[in-house]
């Protein structure tokens, strides 16, 4: 079930769908924590990350996680997938935290 859509690129002519199964599995893997610097600014490099670390759990045994593997193809490795995307993907994420809605 889709949950939000999001935004991936600054014309908006480009969404990627986002159900919380995706975020439940970021939340699970903590996918999130420690990914941006400092600086605050999410970019290609940022994405880079994400997309490094994800591969790192795939290749040991947690990747055979079937909600992980479908984060990647639906999410983080799909084509729409911008540091913009990343950006709006992060506060969505931070904002279903927030507010604790959350299933079993």
């Amino acid at each position: 079930m889709i949950m939000a859509k999001i935004q991936t690129n600054a014309s908006g002519s480009r969404s990627i769908e986002i159900t919380e199964q995706h975020l439940i599995t970021i939340d699970r893997y903590q996918l999130l924590n420690g990914l941006i610097d400092s600086n605050g600014i999410v970019d290609e490099t940022v994405l880079d990350k994400l997309k490094f670390n994800i591969r790192s759990l795939l290749e040991s045994e947690l990747g055979k996680d079937k909600e992980l593997l479908d984060l990647c193809l639906d999410v983080v490795y799909h084509a729409n997938m911008k540091a913009l995307g990343l950006q709006n993907l992060i506060a969505l994420y931070n904002d279903w935290k927030t507010n604790g809605v959350q299933a079993d």
